[in-house]
């Protein structure tokens, strides 16, 4: 039976002080290995210690804006899978034009870059170890058999979200953002929708004025997608330690399994 397995490296808000910050590692059935995000720092170096998912095994990545708390980590990734494999492809990533931006400033800042600019990164050997695609929200994305696609996010200029479809299934990252209809309409009979819950629904505000959904929200997006499954992620401190008033704030509007996850956590989903 088709299936993909969801490893959760990075489960916490950009303020919290309890959970790394967000990264997610898919593995498709097709052998398609993407990471969505990138975190702030080594924490996809965890991976492969506790989930055996090394950091040279990454060929692909996926952004979803320029906040460093989700793309900062990239530098480290490169780099640790540049001393892995010297002689690999190099990493290719998909963002947005104005992620791309100031993803190579943060490229800049590395010591061991030789040059970066529209197309990729080189390093000071002039090897190029980074190479940039540059996409469109509805730009769809063969990677394989899998592929995937972009919607805007109501969070930060060209902020996306993404949709990940591969053997019949599904896979929708809500990214950060406010209560958002392009995600819904993105996530029409997902297998699975994966949403940040920065908040329950009596701090809406709050959360609305950093840019984030409440988990009230995620629960009104699954349903109205008709999604199988929610997971919540992008959990602040209070909620990380104890997540239960989040799940029980959005079953008030989903009916199908909920579950907030924690750092580490790995989720197998396959075709109904």
């Amino acid at each position: 039976m088709p299936g993909m397995t969801i490893s959760f490296l990075g489960t916490g808000s950009g303020t919290s002080t309890n959970s790394a910050h967000t990264v997610i590692v898919y593995d498709c059935d097709d052998g398609t290995r993407l990471l969505v995000d990138a975190s702030s720092g080594n924490s996809v170096a965890r991976a492969r210690l506790e989930l055996g998912i090394p950091v040279e095994s990454i060929d692909t990545v996926l952004l979803s804006h320029h906040h460093f708390d989700h793309m900062s980590g990239l530098v480290y990734v490169q780099q640790a899978r540049a001393q892995a494999r010297p002689d690999a492809l190099p990493l290719d990533v998909y963002l947005t034009k104005e992620c791309l931006k100031w993803t190579n400033q943060l490229c800049r800042c590395n010591p061991s870059i030789g040059e970066a600019n529209q197309d990729g990164v080189t390093n000071v050997a002039g090897r190029q170890v980074l190479r940039w695609h540059v996409v469109e929200p509805g730009q769809e994305i063969s990677l394989g058999p899998t592929t995937a696609v972009c919607f805007p996010a109501v969070h930060i200029a060209s902020a996306v979200g993404w949709r990940v479809d591969s053997d019949g299934m599904g896979v929708v990252f809500s990214a950060d953002t406010r209560f958002n209809p392009e995600l819904i309409k993105a996530s029409q009979g997902a297998r699975l929708l994966i949403h940040g819950a920065f908040r329950i629904d009596e701090e809406k505000e709050h959360a609305a004025d950093r840019g984030h959904s409440t988990s009230g929200e995620a629960g009104r997006s699954a349903d109205k997608a008709s999604v199988g499954e929610l997971i919540l992620t992008h959990l602040d401190t209070g909620f990380s330690r104890e997540p239960q008033p989040l799940i029980d704030d959005a079953k008030k509007h989903f009916s199908g399994p909920i579950r907030a996850v924690r750092d580490l956590d790995q989720v197998a989903i396959s075709s109904p």
